[in-house]
Order: C-alpha cells, then sequence, then structure tokens
C-alpha cells in the first residue's frame, strides 16, 4: 500500500504559548510483512526516541530539511534513517 500527501504541523510550548507551525510531505510505503518506508522531501517532521537521536545524530523533535527516509519495522522500532539535507529547527531548543 501506498500513500502520499501533505500536511501542517504545530508544535506548542504549553508553559510559554510560543509555537512553530510548519509545511510537509511524505509517501509512506506499507510492506506485506507490516513493515513501513517513509520517504520525504522538503521540510519533515522526526521524532526520535533519545536513544534513537543519539544513535543517528539528531534531535528527539526536530524538524529536518533534505530527502529523508527511514523505515520501520512491524513494530514500530526504526530499522535504518538516513538524510541528505540537514536538520532546519531542534524543536525543543527553538520552544525552549
Amino acid at each position: 500500500m501506498l500513500r502520499t500527501g501533505s500536511f501542517r504541523h504545530s508544535y506548542t510550548n504549553l508553559s510559554t504559548g510560543k509555537a512553530i507551525t510548519e509545511n510537509a510531505s511524505a509517501k509512506f510505503t506499507a510492506h506485506a510483512d507490516g513493515s513501513v518506508t517513509v520517504t520525504s522531501r522538503g521540510r519533515s517532521p522526526s521524532f526520535l526516541s533519545p536513544a534513537d537521536a543519539k544513535r543517528f545524530g539528531l534531535p528527539t523533535v526536530g524538524v529536518l530539511a533534505g530527502r529523508q527516509t527511514f523505515s520501520l519495522d512491524s513494530s514500530g522500532a526504526i530499522t535504518s534513517l538516513s538524510l541528505r539535507g540537514h536538520v532546519a529547527v531542534d524543536v525543543c531548543a527553538a520552544l525552549s
């Protein structure tokens, strides 16, 4: 199954009211074994566990710019992540 589309995503610091809103698009491909591959170009959201953020050298919550591809196994664990681009926004730092 293949899904494509664009969407807006917003982040808000509930203590200060400071907010960031971004536009994004992505292509999601679900495989028969339950795994998923996600590819995006331009700006895209990134949500990582602290361990995965450390493993990939990225913020736990960020907006990435460029081409990003990542794969998840059927349990939702990230099996691979590549970024040809850069971190556009470290959301936690920007909203602090």
